[in-house]
């Protein structure tokens, strides 16, 4: 048994300070590394059905409609859940709500190998999305809880990169998984991952310094002191600020072009430019992979390089990111190496934006109390944008087919104008704003 999930070990009176020093330089990694692992294995269950999107049309299990819709209802509950187990996260075990989300979602992840239907599946997948709004928050908030405001952006950085570690185990493990072993181990696959994720979360997620059985450090204050008279006005004065509305729609775009890649670019390879499923998803992790450079980087360059203005590097990333899709969407088979350049650009780009425009310009310009409030309004926009996406796209890309002698073939004009646009529409939005002032 390992000497750190005995509880007694760290009461305060049977440490020295500089035993519970090094205590606590300890436990904080394993807290960090359990929230980054475990929210990357939260990203495979969640993204498992974009490698498995192709086998389920060919065998007539469901249409190009269907997977859409089927989509949108995980990035709709996820949207609401979102919002609602923020609230929920501050005020339960951060260690067994985030452990829980991420074994029931395995466990429907088990549940749709064994489902054919439409029906079924849209149920389930809209249950997933609940539970996979269980597992970001609480990441966060340990992150709070555990490092020091000095420390806690590059962390905040570093973690930000799960997302790619899922992204990358999904486009590789579980497209292998799918093409040696049909499309119900896919869901398997994803759904073992997820049951080790819960055991990693559950084993080393500690949920504060302060709570029974972990020390506390003197002279070392890891929550942020809260004026709690003050929050509610804060979190109106957000609500009240247009700069917060303009940077949620330009989220909500980003995530359009960002899942319209993640969620259609396999299917999109193979279908358009002839690749096998795991030539296309090969090609695609590669967006994955590179995502983690822009991930952990856009906060340094942004203060190094641009002095802390976020609106300078957004802009550029943001114009990367429609240059990227308007690549890979264009270059012909012939041009492999094309089409992995384009995936190297939107990887890094799509990263940095998650990190700029997804959470951080936002909270600069909040109040400080009510950063979670403007989370939860970026996080919204950008979640029913996605759902919004796969909608869309599902009814374009099913409405643009033909068949002719059995040979279906794919019309992807009106589709890519759709993903390009608003990649296009996110950063033009984002220049508003380009003088709204940080919140010291």
């Amino acid at each position: 048994m390992i000497n750190f999930l005995k509880r007694d070990v760290f009461l305060p009176e049977t440490l020295t300070e500089e035993q519970q020093k090094k205590q606590y330089a300890r436990i904080k990694w394993y807290v960090f590394l359990s929230a980054t692992i475990g929210y990357g294995l939260y990203y495979v269950c969640r993204l498992c059905i974009n490698v498995i999107k192709t086998p389920l049309i060919k065998e007539g299990i469901l249409t190009e409609t269907e997977l859409g819709v089927i989509g949108s209802c995980l990035f709709f509950s996820y949207a609401f859940g979102k919002f609602v187990n923020g609230f929920v996260a501050d005020r339960v075990n951060i260690r067994k709500f985030m452990s829980l989300g991420l074994f029931f979602s395995a466990l429907i992840c088990f549940a749709l190998g064994f489902t054919t239907s439409f029906i079924g599946f849209a149920i389930l997948w809209t249950f997933n999305g609940w539970f996979q709004s269980m597992g970001s928050t609480p990441s966060v908030i340990a992150l709070t809880r555990w490092f020091k405001p000095s420390e806690r952006g590059s962390f905040y950085g570093f973690w930000s990169a799960s997302h790619n570690i899922g992204e990358s185990i999904t486009f590789i493990v579980i497209a292998f998984i799918v093409t040696a072993a049909g499309w119900q181990w896919g869901f398997w696959g994803a759904g073992l991952f997820g049951v080790v994720g819960a055991i990693i979360i559950y084993s080393f997620l500690f949920d504060s310094p302060e709570s029974k059985g972990l020390f506390v450090l003197k002279n070392q204050a890891i929550v942020a002191d809260v004026e709690k008279t003050s929050v509610s006005k804060q979190q109106l004065d957000v609500l009240k600020t247009p700069a917060i509305w303009v940077l949620a729609f330009s989220s909500s775009f980003m995530y359009i072009s960002r899942y319209a890649v993640n969620s259609w670019g396999i299917f999109f390879l193979e279908n358009d430019k002839g690749f096998t499923v795991v030539e296309a998803s090969s090609i695609v992790s590669v967006s994955s992979i590179c995502g983690i450079l822009g991930t952990v980087s856009s906060g340094v360059v942004s203060d190094k390089f641009f002095k802390g203005k976020r609106n300078f590097p957004n802009l550029i990333f943001g114009v990367l990111n429609a240059l990227s899709i308007g690549i890979f969407l264009n270059t012909p088979k012939e041009q492999t190496w094309l089409l992995i350049v384009s995936m190297v650009i939107f990887g890094i780009s799509i990263g940095a934006l998650i990190c700029l425009l997804g959470g951080l310009m936002a909270v600069e310009i909040a109040p400080k109390n009510a950063v979670g409030a403007a989370m939860g309004v970026v996080g919204v926009a950008s979640y029913i944008g996605a759902g919004l996406q796969d909608i869309v796209s599902g009814y374009l890309i099913e409405n643009a087919k033909t068949v002719t002698n059995g040979v279906v073939v794919y019309d992807f004009t009106i589709p890519s104008l759709f993903w390009i646009g608003a990649a296009v529409l996110s950063f033009v939005l984002a220049t508003f704003i380009w003088n709204a002032k940080r919140k010291e």
